[in-house]
């Protein structure tokens, strides 16, 4: 590994340098465990906790199959779907890598006891496989997270609807919380010069998600003028579709949960903002009734920040806490866009607001690869900019998890893998320096980030 990681800081090694390298026999990874994914058996999701089932340990460097790459990833970082992984819901993911295992001889690699996850990564490229000709060793990459085999003519259209679509990293084994990474030739995007390595990590899965989900036709199709109510502004997810809102012309309407929050919201450029917390909205009157009146209590707030207006589009992905409410307050012929369901899978909201008023609901996941490379190049462009709050290294990433299982982040939270220290990886400071600012937005200020085990929700 150190051979490999002093090849990446030189600016002398060539790409037949990286090609010569010699390969470790084992690396060090993020994983969970097959025989544990009872573990938490009993526990509330609250109560289950990422630093006991995440290990960080040696396994066995993966063959390299015909279309696929082998790379040294120096950051990576965490998304909800690692969450999803570590406490074992609402499935253990060993179900996923067997059945990916007997679709064929080559798949049966990801089938293993353990699951080595983790669906972002920074990095470059090692080796390539046999029919690969876009990408060569050497190559500074970030890796968006679809698997797909296309074999099926039901995905040609889109990638996503692939019926072997899969998530790399989460219904995938070799994932990206690690030293090396296997991908698919395909899910490789051009690193974006002027990001560091754990910057460039941060955005992939999030800023393709939302793309996909308020930008593309094959979501809401967002448009110059619309309203769009972004849940979670301030996080993951929805700090990427505020500025996608802004970027392109729309107006969004940013909810989060502190006053802290909807500071990082208007610091993007966003003038509404509902601080959920201070405002006291409360959805559900108990586990199984909803409260319409604070339904409406909210869309009053909603039109009192838009001119009177409702919302056109809602970028839902909470879930079963919000729904019912995002369904009430958009317009007539508007759009509910979904994905996630980060408090629940279970929906509940009354159709007569859905069907009378002639409002659709779409379904997104992820994006397919033409999304993800026009959603990496706003990246590269400087329109849309990481919202990287706090780094770890690569031993600590069950804190990491922890922290966005509990909600004690803003943004997005990094891994540093290979590289030794954050800052590394610049190649083009002259753009870095004019979007400095953005760049460091979200980066929790000396002696404010979250202190293990408490909870800030």
């Amino acid at each position: 590994m150190k051979e490999i990681l002093d090849a990446i800081q030189s600016p002398d090694a060539l790409s037949a340098d990286f090609a010569t390298l010699p390969l470790p026999d084992s690396y060090r990874a993020v994983t969970v465990h097959k025989d544990e994914a009872e573990m938490f058996a009993g526990l509330e999701t609250r109560e289950k906790d990422p630093r006991e089932s995440l290990h960080v340990e040696d396994v066995a460097v993966p063959e390299l199959g015909p279309g696929e790459a082998l790379v040294a990833v120096m950051a990576s970082s965490v998304n909800y779907n690692s969450v999803w992984t570590s406490i074992f819901e609402p499935v253990s993911t060993f179900g996923f890598l067997e059945r990916y295992g007997r679709t064929s001889p080559l798949a049966r690699r990801h089938d293993l006891p353990y699951h080595v996850i983790g669906s972002d990564l920074a990095g470059v490229v090692l080796r390539t496989g046999p029919g690969v000709n876009a990408w060569r060793p050497g190559d500074e990459v970030v890796a968006h997270c679809l698997s797909v085999e296309l074999e099926s003519a039901d995905g040609h259209g889109d990638t996503m609807l692939d019926p072997e679509q899969r998530i790399w990293g989460f219904e995938t084994n070799f994932g990206g919380l690690a030293e090396l990474a296997l991908v698919k030739s395909n899910q490789l995007m051009p690193k974006p010069a002027h990001l560091s390595w754990e910057e460039a990590a941060a955005p992939g899965l999030v800023n393709s998600t939302a793309y996909r989900q308020l930008v593309s036709r094959n979501g809401a199709g967002m448009k110059q003028g619309d309203n769009v109510l972004i849940w979670g502004a301030s996080g993951g997810l929805g700090s990427y579709a505020t500025q996608m809102a802004l970027a392109g012309g729309a107006t969004p309407i940013c909810v989060v949960s502190s006053e802290q929050k909807a500071e990082l919201c208007r610091a993007m450029g966003a003038a509404a903002v509902i601080d959920r917390g201070a405002e006291g909205y409360r959805f559900w009157k108990d586990e199984h009734h909803q409260d319409p009146k604070e339904w409406k209590r909210f869309g009053q707030r909603i039109r009192e920040l838009t001119g009177g207006e409702d919302v056109d589009i809602v970028f839902e992905h909470p879930g079963r806490e919000t729904f019912g409410a995002s369904v009430y307050v958009t317009r007539k012929g508007g759009t509910i866009v979904t994905c996630a369901s980060t408090s629940g899978y279970r929906h509940e909201y009354d159709n007569r607001y859905l069907w009378m008023s002639l409002k659709r609901i779409i379904g997104t996941h992820f994006a397919n690869y033409r999304e993800a490379w026009e959603a990496n190049r706003l990246i590269a462009k400087g329109r849309i900019h990481p919202t990287l709050s706090t780094v770890y290294p690569l031993a600590e990433t069950g804190q990491a998890t922890y922290d966005v299982h509990r909600n004690l982040h803003q943004g997005k939270v990094g891994v540093l893998c290979l590289a030794p220290q954050e800052g590394l990886g610049v190649r083009d400071p002259q753009t870095r320096a004019r979007h400095l600012d953005a760049i460091n937005r979200f980066r929790t200020p000396a002696g404010q980030s979250a202190a293990p085990g408490r909870d800030a929700r």
